[in-house]
């Protein structure tokens, strides 16, 4: 579109001559403008958050306290049921532990033989009480 056209007029010489035309508003103004700092609401108050947040803390923590309470009465009937069966075990072991001490005193008597005045299976260190071997074992084979 050609400036004769918008300005109705056949042509210039100037552009001195050309009818002043400004840019101005629509016909009833401008929209206003909205400066003030509105944050909309979406999504749930913080009162409702701390509150779910407060709801699951409390639910893990009652779950912990069920763990714990079934933790806790497994752990008593295993210590119920080892000291149910430590006579029995202990028989065992006193049994073993008699059959090593023979053998030790039959190999020691073996070994002592020449040895005057030595008397078999009697401490050397007269501490007078009596205590088991301090590994659990009697292995005359190994010494």
């Amino acid at each position: 579109m050609t400036e004769a056209a918008v300005r109705k007029k056949p042509g210039m010489a100037s552009v001195r001559e050309m009818p002043l035309l400004q840019d101005g508003p629509p016909p009833g103004g401008f929209a206003p403008v909205r400066y003030a700092r509105r944050i909309p609401t979406k999504g749930p108050s913080a009162t409702a958050i701390f509150l779910t947040a407060f709801g699951a803390f409390a639910w893990g923590m009652y779950q912990v306290g069920k763990g714990n309470k079934i933790r806790r009465a497994l752990k008593e009937e295993k210590i119920a049921a080892r000291s149910a069966i430590l006579p029995i075990i202990q028989a065992e072991e006193d049994e073993r532990f008699v059959k090593e001490w023979k053998k030790y005193l039959e190999e020691e008597a073996r070994i002592m033989k020449d040895v005057p005045g030595w008397k078999v299976g009697e401490s050397v260190y007269h501490s007078g009480r009596w205590t088991p071997p301090a590994t659990g074992e009697l292995r005359p084979d190994v010494w």
